[in-house]
């Protein structure tokens, strides 16, 4: 899914930039680092704010070729083609957010509520009037993740296992990348959000998952036995917790499931590519 690729591409120093009215196009673009011409940024496209038409975006990146947008009343008035529910998804993105006096996602979408409701044409040249600070607060860590994963599909920001490493570790829990110093045939455990299910026709029932955490992707395998005790966890469950046996053997690294459950990390709707 792109999100594994964004932090695959993150992993191996790619830095990826979120979507940004200002900045970005339909599709995602490369921008050089500054300081550093030779050294580039991935900025993603408009393309990934679910539900947003290409030709919005069209009048968009038009408008803004004439100047930048100074605030988002400015961005409404010269690009109707925005409806409010587009701002909406903008501005619960992030992607609002260097726009004016913005200061945050949830102060962005007060002002998409004020914006929503233009004077019309005859007064549109007067001067913006001033509106008070949002009085919401900030969206925390957990709400910006679940936004992003909704709203695009992806984060650029930390993945939403390295928040809770620290307690993980006290919990015995391996990282993707701890796991090939690990011995083979050793007890255990690993956890992440599932990216990947498979179950080849040739495999006898075993059924395969990939589990990706902040530093890498594990793998488990599932016997037919172990597939039925724990069905609905391994099928519906975004994020889970596998306790197994090692198995490193000629640097392939996989976990033989004894036990799965569910994970209480993150309600961000992360994505599998499941049974294909």
């Amino acid at each position: 899914s792109p999100a594994t690729i964004v932090k695959d591409a993150q992993r191996h120093g790619l830095r990826v930039k979120p979507v940004d009215v200002q900045l970005s196009n339909w599709p995602c673009t490369l921008e050089p680092e500054p300081g550093n011409l030779h050294r580039f940024a991935l900025r993603l496209g408009l393309c990934y704010a679910r539900g947003l038409r290409q030709d919005s975006t069209l009048a968009l990146t038009t408008a803004r070729a004439q100047r930048a947008f100074p605030s988002i009343q400015d961005l409404a008035m010269r690009v109707p083609e925005l409806r409010k529910t587009d701002l909406a998804l903008l501005a619960n993105i992030g992607a609002l957010n260097s726009l004016g006096e913005v200061a945050h996602r949830r102060d962005a979408l007060w002002q998409v509520e004020y914006a929503g409701r233009l004077a019309g044409p005859l007064l549109n040249q007067l001067p913006e009037p001033t509106t008070e600070s949002s009085p919401l607060r900030q969206m925390t860590i957990e709400e910006r993740l679940v936004a992003d994963f909704s709203g695009t599909g992806v984060t650029v920001g930390k993945h939403p296992m390295a928040f809770h490493r620290a307690k993980l570790k006290q919990m015995g829990i391996f990282a993707a990348c701890e796991l090939a110093k690990q011995a083979d045939g050793r007890t255990a455990r690993i956890a992440g959000c599932v990216i990947a299910r498979q179950r080849p026709g040739t495999a006898k029932g075993f059924v395969f998952l990939s589990i990706e955490d902040e530093t890498g992707i594990a793998n488990a395998i599932i016997t037919p036995a172990i597939y039925e005790q724990f069905k609905q966890v391994v099928v519906c469950e975004k994020f889970v917790l596998i306790e197994g046996t090692l198995q490193n053997q000629q640097n392939v690294i996989s976990v033989k499931v004894k036990t799965i459950r569910p994970l209480e990390i993150s309600k961000a709707e992360v994505r599998s590519h499941d049974f294909h």
